[in-house]
């Protein structure tokens, strides 16, 4: 299910759709979007990705892409103009499917610690997703055996604060997430992103990037920011990255979560990176214009 989450500020110059992170709904960057509707950005996006039985999660995640499409779809309809895709984690790998797809859509894509696996790291993950080995090497491992209910929004809190995932996270965007990735089930409270979905994301982990981009390519100018500490970048590699970027990357302090632990700076690296693609994208277009 779609649902905007944007919310009204002063007229945006740069109109953002934003993919979350696997597991994390899309309200648990709420601090994050005011902070850039601050810098005039205006972003919302999907609230849930996977859980919509129409658009279920199967390899390479096919009908996810779809499902963030239609929620673009909506967007540029509203703007009158092709819009960025922001996306973290899985959000970030999902915008790049979609701008591959649906080139007329996006004018720019931000990969937010959302590193591009190619080569044969790739071959390898397609492998083990075949021999299902997959299931006991991804982070559906963990997934899988992970607390869904709490007695109270209170007693969600203590247990993610004693977590070290949630250790570095910023106060606000804990709470955010206890309040909005938590919903009412009877009278307790149960994850909103349900556990075996996040497990089935993790274990059909796109590994055809190459052959989808041979056969489309991405025309629009792409960028990534990522943690300077982040596992998921190491294990994946920046190859393919630092490829189809062209240079355009950012580090930040902090681990893959570093949104969550660092809004702040999160928010003014998006900003800039925005602003160096819409110039590039400028500089281009008044070239052309020349000729």
């Amino acid at each position: 299910m779609s649902q905007p989450t944007a919310t009204t500020g002063k007229p945006n110059t740069l109109p953002v759709v934003f993919a979350h992170a696997n597991s994390f709904p899309i309200g648990t960057y709420r601090l994050l979007f005011s902070l850039l509707r601050q810098r005039g950005i205006e972003a919302g996006g999907v609230q849930r990705f996977g859980h919509d039985p129409k658009r279920p999660v199967t390899n390479h995640w096919p009908h996810l892409v779809d499902e963030l499409i239609e929620y673009i779809e909506q967007q540029v309809e509203r703007h009158g103009q092709p819009v960025y895709l922001v996306g973290h984690s899985l959000g970030g790998i999902l915008s790049f499917q979609a701008a591959s797809k649906r080139p007329d859509l996006a004018r720019g894509v931000l990969l937010i610690d959302s590193p591009l696996l190619g080569g044969w790291k790739a071959n390898a993950v397609g492998l083990a997703k075949q021999t299902q080995i997959v299931a006991s090497v991804s982070p559906g491992k963990i997934s899988q055996r992970r607390r869904t209910t709490w007695a109270s929004n209170e007693e969600a809190l203590e247990y993610f604060r004693g977590k070290k995932a949630f250790a570095q996270w910023h106060p606000q965007v804990l709470q955010d997430y206890v309040q909005h990735g938590l919903e009412d089930d009877q009278d307790k409270r149960s994850l909103l992103f349900r556990r075996e979905v996040e497990t089935a994301i993790y274990n059909t982990l796109p590994s055809n990037l190459n052959n989808q981009l041979r056969r489309h390519p991405v025309r629009c100018p792409v960028a990534f920011i990522g943690g300077r500490s982040s596992v998921e970048m190491r294990q994946v590699g920046m190859e393919m990255t630092q490829r189809i970027t062209r240079g355009r990357i950012t580090m930040l302090d902090g681990g893959h979560l570093f949104p969550m632990e660092r809004p702040e700076a999160t928010a003014a690296a998006i900003e800039a990176s925005l602003l160096n693609m819409e110039q590039t994208i400028l500089q281009k277009s008044a070239g052309s214009t020349h000729k």
